[in-house]
């Protein structure tokens, strides 16, 4: 029997609300991907090119520290990945939860939240922080509030 992850990073809730429906319509445990520093309003200022947001999109070799490694990703098969898009593609704390753990043989399917960005670049984005043989694809913008049979509906598609 397949068993289901969904991990997520949220910095406002956004995508924390729609980690937790789609959680709840797979049947999947739910982890948080937290900042060692969490990220304050000011830091999250795209429109000042010093905020903390900004500088670590700036610099793709960013990767801002976790607040912990706890997630058991060996007892998973499928890892559904949420973030916010930022700057076109996914937050580089990302890249960090990529690199953290040992991926090999599992199937990871991105899903987002944005204000008006797609989530079509994110798996070229991701692939090189996927340094085992795991499977990588583009999911869907979980924007707005999808029921939860609709959720389902997606999730026995993957």
């Amino acid at each position: 029997m397949s068993k289901t992850l969904v991990a997520y990073f949220s910095a406002s809730g956004t995508t924390a609300r729609a980690a937790k429906n789609l959680a709840e319509a797979a049947g999947a445990d739910l982890y948080e991907i937290k900042p060692a520093v969490p990220y304050t309003s000011a830091d999250l200022n795209w429109q000042n090119k010093n905020s903390r947001s900004s500088v670590e999109m700036k610099d793709k070799s960013s990767r801002p520290a976790l607040a912990d490694t706890n997630a058991n990703i060996g007892a998973y098969d499928t890892i559904l990945l949420g973030f916010p898009i930022w700057w076109y593609t996914a937050p580089t704390i990302i890249n960090t939860f990529l690199e953290s753990y040992d991926f090999s043989g599992k199937k990871i399917i991105l899903f987002a939240t944005s204000g008006g960005s797609g989530i079509g670049g994110c798996v070229d984005a991701l692939k090189d922080s996927v340094f085992q043989s795991a499977e990588i694809k583009a999911g869907r913008m979980l924007n707005g509030r999808l029921s939860q049979d609709e959720l389902k509906r997606w999730v026995e598609t993957l």
